[in-house]
């Protein structure tokens, strides 16, 4: 019995019954860098053995370890989307990263795998680091070490600029650990998990001023997750904002730069008021949702009351300038009307402010209905054609052909392309709907994610989520989430050497390859592209800041 590995980029998705390649074991990145690898292996034998994981290296405190961990996938790919997949069999999948625990690291006749990443914060000086990484395992007599090369360049990438959203979900997190709505442990929950967006280079969060009107079945309700608390007394409103307080500091806390507040009608539509509930006579009730007609009068009054006061605590927390309102969720051009009934029911109360939606009709943005499209990645072609300025773009479920996005059957390179096109096309922000989705469709009920990856059957596995929720209350992470962030890096590193250079100089590399220009639907359809574009650009961001 030996033990065989094999040295991998993080772009390398490890299945269990298949052997996966090889890399040359040489990573880099800059000071402020974070250098992703994989180290796959197994005996090869039936017999499975403890091992034990050992690593040295000079830079060994600024290296972390976890553990490539498998997920059930019963819905992988929609049928006539089966093209540029892994797999479109449902099976076991490598997604979940898992902090490495003991006597949990275990070689067999599968291939096991282990993520590791060097994250030197700027704290270490440029030059190139060995790693050893030594598993063993004592009982069968058994040691294998790998070596590989860690450099730093000399340097510092520049701070996002993108505008990144992935929506927040606070019900899924009460739900799935039992706990209060708001109560001490379920603020602690959202903490630990804001914090770990951020870190991941999410820097805007949904708040939930009134319970998000997103993902809830017509005539249904998902948990109440309300922020402002309200009375109505003698039909006046009255608005406790302490809790939106708390959420703002607690974001700022966190690092979070923008804020969204929760859309102010339906998904879908904008027919009806979201769920709002306020205290009457000593008891809570529903005072508006479904039944609610969105253009209605008393809608509108309480409109004049709530929007106005949640102003002025943004004004008051210093956040009024990074704030963006949301009207309704994905209309279509059937929903025209109504959007146009929903919009004007607030226009007056938002005079200033900045209003998005995500939408992929053009003619909403031509008539000026919602000042900051959000069209999808494969809808964006007449925006990109008319030269909307500040533009974001956003990918759903529904974005499964062609196009990135990060399910769990893709190849990671499908999710790394997108860094590359937000610089390209100079997209100001990016939004997707699932940091922590953990119910079924429509938010009927509350779903497992490590069971249930695909909301219960509804949308391809991955799309609801990219953080599981952890045993002791800290998220852990995936490899979409992880794959995510180096295509954030490359976008900062396109703008360095744009900056060193220009915009055009960066896309005529991007685009320098025998396959075309790239865009949002074509580009090289492996790991290599991108691999050898950063090392490129890196080559280059050091030649012209040596001044050769």
């Amino acid at each position: 019995m030996c033990l065989e590995s094999r040295i991998l980029t993080h772009l390398d998705k490890v299945f269990l019954d298949e052997a996966p390649g090889e890399c040359s074991g040489c990573f880099q990145g800059f000071e402020n860098e974070k250098i992703d690898f994989q180290l796959a292996f197994r005996t090869g034998e039936a017999y499975r053995c403890e091992v034990q994981l050992a690593i040295h290296s000079p830079i060994e405190q600024y290296l972390t370890v976890r553990q490539v961990r498998h997920v059930p996938v019963a819905f992988p790919i929609y049928a006539d989307a089966a093209e540029d997949c892994l797999r479109t069999e449902p099976g076991l999948y490598p997604d979940l990263l898992s902090p490495l625990r003991p006597h949990a690291l275990h070689a067999g006749s599968t291939w096991s795998c282990l993520w590791l990443r060097v994250d030197p914060r700027g704290e270490v000086p440029p030059g190139v680091y060995p790693a050893d990484i030594t598993l063993s395992s004592d009982p069968m007599h058994l040691r294998h070490t790998r070596s590989v090369q860690i450099e730093i360049l000399p340097g510092r990438l520049p701070e996002q600029t993108l505008i990144h959203t992935k929506w927040f979900h606070c019900d899924g997190l009460a739900q799935y650990y039992g706990v209060d709505v708001f109560s001490e442990r379920h603020w602690q929950l959202i903490e630990n998990q804001i914090a770990c967006a951020v870190d991941n280079g999410i820097n805007m969060m949904l708040m939930p001023v009134h319970t998000p009107p997103l993902d809830t079945r017509e005539g249904g309700e998902r948990l109440t997750t309300q922020l402002v608390n309200i009375t109505v007394s003698d039909g006046e409103y009255r608005f406790d904002m302490q809790n939106v307080r708390r959420w703002i500091r607690m974001c700022r806390r966190c690092g979070v730069k923008y804020h969204e507040v929760a859309h102010l009608f339906t998904q879908w539509g904008a027919r009806h008021a979201p769920k709002i509930i306020a205290r009457m006579d000593g008891a809570p009730k529903c005072i508006f949702g479904w039944d609610t007609d969105a253009a209605g009068e008393e809608y509108g009054r309480f409109l004049k009351c709530y929007i106005p006061a949640l102003r002025r605590v943004f004004e008051e927390e210093g956040i009024a300038d990074a704030v963006y309102w949301h009207i309704s969720d994905e209309p279509s051009h059937k929903h025209l009307e109504h959007y146009r009934k929903a919009r004007a029911q607030v226009d007056a109360l938002l005079q200033g402010c900045r209003i998005m939606d995500a939408l992929s009709e053009y003619s909403f943005y031509e008539q000026g209905l919602v000042p900051m499209p959000i069209p999808a990645n494969d809808a964006i072609g007449p925006f990109l054609q008319h030269q909307v300025s500040g533009l974001w773009t956003y990918y759903c479920c529904a974005q499964a052909r062609k196009v990135s996005n990060m399910f769990i059957a893709f190849p990671s390179y499908r999710n790394r392309i997108l860094g590359v096109q937000l610089f390209k096309y100079r997209i100001a922000g990016f939004l997707q709907w699932g940091f922590n989705f953990y119910n079924s469709e429509y938010s009927d009920y509350a779903i497992d994610p490590y069971c249930t990856t695909d909301a219960d059957g509804w949308v391809p596995a991955g799309d609801p989520f990219q953080v599981y929720p952890g045993r002791d209350g800290y998220p852990e992470e995936s490899i979409r989430l992880a794959v995510t962030m180096q295509a954030l890096q490359d976008l900062r590193a396109c703008q360095l050497l744009a900056q060193l250079t220009s915009h055009e100089h960066v896309v005529s590399l991007i685009d320098g390859t025998p396959q075309g220009p790239v865009t949002f639907s074509d580009y090289p359809r492996n790991n290599d592209y991108l691999l050898q574009l950063r090392r490129r650009v890196n080559e280059e961001i050091l030649r012209r800041q040596s001044g050769d």
